[in-house]
């Protein structure tokens, strides 16, 4: 089985101070999974030399919210994968809905931004994940198969081996709705199915997070299931205690 890795998406919040906070608190609960678990923390990209100064020689590991598609250039605002790697990310998500919803994302621009962080050797976080609408029309598995299909067919399947896939169904991120266990688990296994009909090496070896709602009361629940290998965690990652419960629930 791949090996758990609890992962924070700190999304638009923080402050020096809290960052400060939250880093020290979470700190021991790291340390004492760090022989059975992956810990991580993906921080706004201001944020990201203090998260460097601070967990450097630590047990978490850390990474950025987003990527460019680009390099280098007349580019105003964008970060790319060249600056992350300087200020020692590992991990960097590629997809997440709000980027989809908001900024206008899509399979193929996020295919490109996981290529380019691969070329750099980061490790891009494929966010998937379907809508309420397309949950309650059965295509589910259909909005599955087509975000992963840029990634299975283009890049080719080889690529998951430095790659972790989060699903997110997009109706339960921040609304308290989470899926339960056997939901989540249906669509992990079908994921991990759809890896496995190109390499059933690549299918076992590939972590497969879980993201929607995750808080301490359910964690434990959600990662007893078969193929669900951690979880991307939000707003329960900026408090100490529950990101803390999620964390050794891991390991």
């Amino acid at each position: 089985m791949p090996r758990p890795l609890v992962m924070g998406n700190w999304k638009l919040n923080g402050t020096k101070e809290s960052v400060e906070a939250l880093l020290s608190g979470i700190l021991p609960a790291a340390e004492s999974v760090k022989d059975s678990a992956d810990v991580a923390v993906c921080a706004p990209d201001i944020f990201i030399d203090q998260v460097a100064r601070k967990l450097t020689d630590t047990a978490i590991a850390w990474g950025a919210e987003n990527n460019d598609v680009h390099t280098s250039g007349a580019y105003t605002g964008e970060t790319s994968p060249t600056m992350l790697k300087e200020f020692g990310c590992t991990y960097v998500l590629v997809g997440h809905s709000e980027r989809r919803q908001y900024h206008g994302e899509t399979d193929a621009s996020c295919a490109q931004k996981y290529a380019l962080l691969q070329e750099h050797d980061l490790i891009p976080v494929l966010c998937i994940g379907e809508t309420l609408e397309e949950r309650e029309s059965g295509r589910t598995n259909d909005v599955i198969r087509t975000q992963l299909t840029p990634v299975l067919e283009d890049l080719g399947v080889e690529t998951l081996k430095k790659a972790v896939i989060a699903y997110e169904p997009v109706w339960a991120i921040g609304t308290g709705k989470a899926a339960t266990k056997e939901m989540a688990q249906e669509v992990h296994a079908f994921i991990r199915q759809l890896i496995a009909e190109k390499s059933a090496e690549v299918a076992a070896g590939v972590q497969i997070l879980y993201g929607g709602s995750v808080k301490a009361a359910n964690a434990e629940e959600l990662f007893a299931q078969a193929d669900i290998d951690g979880a991307l965690v939000g707003g329960a990652a900026l408090i100490v205690e529950e990101f803390s419960a999620i964390i050794k629930a891991a390991g």
